[in-house]
């Protein structure tokens, strides 16, 4: 845990340190650590210097991974550029269409060694290629995009980690082109994406769009087919986890294979007397394990899943118990070394919290008597009252430890989602997923359509209570982000219940609750997107804006982070817009101009009549006593939210915010 604090603590500094003091300072603190344990001979002192010393070797291995991945980043172009080069994946689609990621070897007039390693290009879903295509295409391109509003989740962080340079989207067709053969890394991770965009196709077209596009991203993490309409649905009742590739996935698959095989085993006694088959099914269930995550395309919380999934496989051959806070600790440890970034990651938080918190569940639950004779009457209804509970604890004290995390991260609670999962578990665990992964197996011989159709009988269920549970009243409700401290406060919450033992272990639990209960700050009055482009006001608990369609992802993470409703309805009564400028009607105290190109005498004089003044452009004079931001303040500062205090304006900037990192630095020089 102090290892992963230091990793976190890292990532949120404002300036970047130089590696050699990073690497000094690390030095220095192993040195203290060593010389504390010779001198006191434990104790204490000791422990914490080793903590201490932990902690700053967690953000020096923060700072070995950024030089790692340290590579080029697109320019901002003004306007659209060509682009060639391998499509290397086909990436999870957003709500411009399809996401091609693509290895470029052309990119308007940059040099090899000023190409990005990576870029993601959104397409119409039409037009979407498999992995290894060669192509040409036309796009607007810039760097991966700034928060969304101050303090928001920082993606061009997510992005830097993951080599992606550069992010847009086509404005022509694409075109098939000849390329010369890439290097075998390239090419090998190509075939792997191939054969696994093959299997989607296949599942797709075997079980139809609606059901084989759920089952395609559970087995090969490919999105495409998923409609937004299920996407919201899962997300509203609960149930999103089921479609990314993660724990659940990899314990179901794991565990299936591990059972069966120690079934099979025990079928054949001559098997069974000559082979430890707890030990053979491990190693079995550690090769499906692998090769899931193979089929799933390795995504960052697949790999997390497969790590903690092997450990505990591992840990059965070393005769250690599979399930426990020590085998956690280790997955965790590992995870941290090659990933020092996962401590920030949203996912890798809320998996960590709920396994460490069933962990502990089952460590703290006594462990019942087996009847050594009973009827099968009375077997079968306790065993069955044995499930329900055991079913509702899980989910209640899963959702209970990731209940903090989904609040900060992503704004929203599922009213139903405890119920939605405890309706969905039998079918995901005994139908959906085993089926599922013997139906993959066997589709490429051809033999996997019967597997897949109860396959997809299970996710028709499945997307049934989704849709019931989301369409009920109150299914979501949308929670402010609170202060910054809350998250690192609730965490250490989290960890005294599950890791302290006896009655001291409840001091925990206020502090687990502190996301939920610590009152929030007043929403801003305005807020304007980190290119000026769009912009939204608070009137009430809603956030009505300028232009509905305009920038709507950063107006959806933004509304919801300040816990307001988004009001499009409201905008006509509260704006009078044009296709260049909006004048808000209502309050009359905001202008916006929609131009790149700045506006003449005339139409500058209009939006000067308002108090606050924002500009797509550069401004093109004065307004007296007027607040007027432009582009040359977005470029600075990115997005920004405005308070109102009397006469007078409070700004809040994204850019101060996230520091002056390297994934940073594009947003300063665009």
């Amino acid at each position: 845990m102090a290892f992963g604090f230091g990793a976190a603590g890292y990532m949120v500094l404002p300036v970047e340190p130089p590696l050699w003091l990073a690497l000094l300072v690390g030095l220095s603190a192993v040195a203290v650590a060593f010389a504390a344990r010779v001198l006191t001979q434990g104790g204490v002192a000791a422990l914490g210097a080793g903590l201490l010393a932990l902690a700053v070797m967690g953000g020096v291995t923060g700072k070995l991974r950024t030089e790692q991945v340290r590579g080029p980043v697109s320019p901002d172009f003004a306007a659209p550029v060509v682009v060639e080069g391998f499509v290397v994946d086909v990436a999870s689609p957003g709500s411009g269409g399809g996401r091609l990621l693509i290895a470029p070897t052309r990119l308007a007039a940059l040099t090899f060694y000023e190409l990005p390693h990576r870029i993601r290009i959104t397409v119409p879903r039409e037009a979407v290629v498999g992995p290894g295509s060669t192509i040409r295409v036309r796009a607007g391109l810039g760097p991966p995009p700034p928060p969304a509003s101050p303090g928001a989740y920082d993606f061009a962080r997510d992005a830097w980690f993951d080599r992606v340079g550069g992010v847009g989207f086509a404005v022509t067709e694409v075109q098939p082109i000849a390329l010369a053969q890439p290097p075998i890394r390239l090419r090998l991770a190509m075939a792997v994406n191939a054969m696994r965009w093959s299997l989607a196709r296949r599942i797709v077209t075997t079980m139809g769009e609606r059901s084989g596009g759920i089952a395609a991203a559970m087995v090969t993490g490919h999105e495409a087919w998923i409609s937004p309409e299920q996407t919201e649905a899962m997300r509203a009742s609960g149930l999103a986890h089921i479609l990314s590739i993660s724990g659940l996935h990899m314990a179901i698959v794991g565990g299936f294979v591990f059972f069966a095989a120690r079934l099979l085993i025990a079928l054949v006694p001559w098997v069974a007397l000559r082979i430890d088959g707890k030990k053979a099914a491990a190693l079995l269930g550690l090769a499906a394990v692998g090769t899931y995550l193979i089929l799933s395309g390795a995504p960052s919380p697949a790999v997390r899943a497969a790590i903690t999934a092997a450990v505990a496989f591992l840990a059965i051959l070393a005769d250690r118990r599979a399930i426990s806070l020590d085998a956690l600790a280790v997955a965790a440890m590992v995870i941290l070394l090659l990933y020092p970034e996962a401590a920030t990651e949203p996912g890798f938080q809320m998996s960590f919290a709920a396994t460490a918190a069933l962990v502990a569940l089952v460590e703290a639950l006594p462990r019942p008597v087996r009847e050594i004779q009973a009827p099968w009457w009375i077997r079968w209804p306790q065993a069955a009252g044995t499930w329900i509970v055991a079913s509702i604890a899980i989910s209640l004290v899963a959702g209970l430890a990731t209940g903090p995390f989904a609040m900060h991260h992503f704004n929203r609670v599922a009213s139903y989602g405890l119920i939605a999962n405890l309706l969905v578990a039998p079918i995901s665990s005994f139908l959906m997923m085993p089926f599922l992964a013997v139906g993959a197996a066997l589709e490429p011989l051809g033999l996997g359509a019967p597997f897949l159709a109860v396959a997809g009988w299970s996710i028709d269920m499945m997307t049934a209570i989704a849709e019931r549970t989301a369409g009920a009243p109150g299914a979501t409700v949308t929670v402010a982000t609170g202060p910054d401290w809350t998250l690192p406060v609730a965490f250490l919450g989290i960890l005294i219940l599950c890791l302290w033992q006896g009655r001291l272990r409840w001091v925990g639990l206020p502090l687990a609750a502190v996301v939920a209960l610590w009152p929030r700050p007043t929403p801003p009055d305005l807020w304007v997107s980190s290119d000026g482009s769009a912009l939204a006001v608070r009137r009430g608990e809603q956030a009505v804006p300028a232009r509905p369609e305009s920038r709507r992802f950063a107006l959806d993470v933004w509304s919801r982070r300040r816990g307001l409703a988004i009001d499009g309805a409201a905008s006509p009564e509260l704006f009078d817009c044009n296709r260049r400028r909006c004048l808000a009607t209502g309050a009359g105290e905001v202008a916006h101009w929609n131009q790149r190109r700045a506006p003449n005498a005339d139409a500058f004089a209009e939006l000067c009549r308002a108090k606050v003044v924002v500009l797509r452009s550069p401004t093109p004079g004065d307004c007296p006593g007027v607040l007027v931001l432009d582009a040359a303040d977005f470029e600075a500062g990115g997005s920004a939210e405005l308070y109102r205090q009397g006469d007078h304006w409070r700004i809040v900037w994204a850019e101060p915010l996230r520091g002056r990192r390297p994934w940073t630095e594009p947003a300063r020089m665009r």
